[in-house]
C-alpha cells in the first residue's frame, strides 16, 4: 500500500463506503451531464467553464470507479491517489489516464482559481474528458 494511500485513510480524506456500488449509476450520469455541457461551453467560447466542467466529467467518472470497489473520498487529491492505488497499480487503468485526471486537476484549478485558461486547454481537456469516461465506463461494464 502506497503512503499516500494510507494517509488518505487516516485522515478519513477516503473510507470503506458499502453503499458506493448502488451510486455509480448515478456518478456516469453526472459525469455525462458535465462532459456535455463542456462541449457547450466550447460551443459558446466560455472556455473557463468548458475547463472546469470538463475536469468534473472526469472527478465524477473517477467517482464512479472508486464508487465501484466501495470506498469514497473526500478530497479531490485523495481521489486521485485512490485511482493510482486502486486502478492504476492493479493494471484496470493505464498510467495515462491517471496522469490525465492530474492534467485536469491542475487545468481546473488555474481556470478557477486564476483565471488562467485558454480555448487550446479547454478543446485538449473536453477531448481527454470523453477518452476518460469512455474507459471509465469500460471498466465499469456500463454501454
Amino acid at each position: 500500500m502506497r503512503r499516500e494511500f494510507s494517509a488518505c485513510l487516516n485522515s478519513k480524506k477516503l473510507a470503506r463506503f458499502a453503499a458506493g456500488p448502488k451510486l455509480v449509476g448515478r456518478e456516469i450520469r453526472s459525469a455525462l451531464d458535465d462532459l456535455e455541457d463542456a462541449k457547450l461551453g466550447l460551443i459558446h467560447g466560455r472556455f473557463k467553464w468548458a475547463t472546469i466542467q470538463s475536469y468534473y466529467a472526469m472527478y465524477h467518472g473517477a467517482r464512479a470507479l472508486l464508487y465501484s470497489v466501495s470506498y469514497r473520498e473526500r478530497s479531490h487529491y485523495c481521489l486521485r491517489i485512490a485511482l493510482q492505488e486502486l486502478f492504476v497499480d492493479t493494471h484496470i487503468l493505464d498510467r495515462p489516464f491517471l496522469d490525465a485526471f492530474s492534467a485536469a486537476m491542475r487545468l481546473r484549478e488555474n481556470a478557477d482559481y486564476r483565471s488562467d485558461f485558454s480555448k487550446g486547454g479547454a478543446t485538449l481537456l473536453v477531448e481527454s474528458a470523453g477518452r476518460f469516461l469512455a474507459k471509465a465506463k469500460q471498466v465499469l461494464s456500463i454501454p
